[in-house]
């Protein structure tokens, strides 16, 4: 995988190699993707780590008293640490996964927005928002 240090200037030729399904053509060109909000492109060690999970932990996390529960619940509780220290998160608490932007939206509209917008506070969006 690709490592920039902060300042550099990025080679996308470089990222892009990180990324299996980017060497794939369409209409003859190389694969742009632009739809991310629905479906992130993996790079190849994202794939690999998914991979041995499946192989390893495929298990329901935080919902069994077997092992492989607790083992996928380990490694679970454990991506979420390494994403907290990453966002510089006060607590791992503050993170939660979900399964897509749509749901993190809703989750957000629903629990902060009913608890902070009153009636008559306005909102504003711009035309891409869906």
């Amino acid at each position: 995988m690709s490592m920039l240090e902060a300042g550099s200037k990025v080679d996308f030729r470089v990222l892009r190699k990180d990324f299996p399904i980017l060497n794939r053509k369409v209409h003859g060109k190389p694969l742009a993707y632009l739809d991310n909000a629905a479906t992130s492109q993996k790079p190849e060690v994202v794939i690999k780590a998914m991979t041995h999970y499946y192989h390893r932990y495929n298990a329901n996390v935080h919902r069994g008293i077997y092992q492989i529960s607790e083992e996928a619940t380990a490694k679970y509780e454990e991506g979420r640490a390494k994403v907290a220290h990453f966002i510089n998160s006060r607590s791992i608490e503050e993170v939660v996964f979900v399964r897509n932007t749509t749901e993190a939206i809703n989750l957000v509209a629903y629990s902060w927005g009913r608890a902070n917008i009153q009636p008559g506070d306005a909102i504003v969006l711009t035309e891409m928002e869906h």
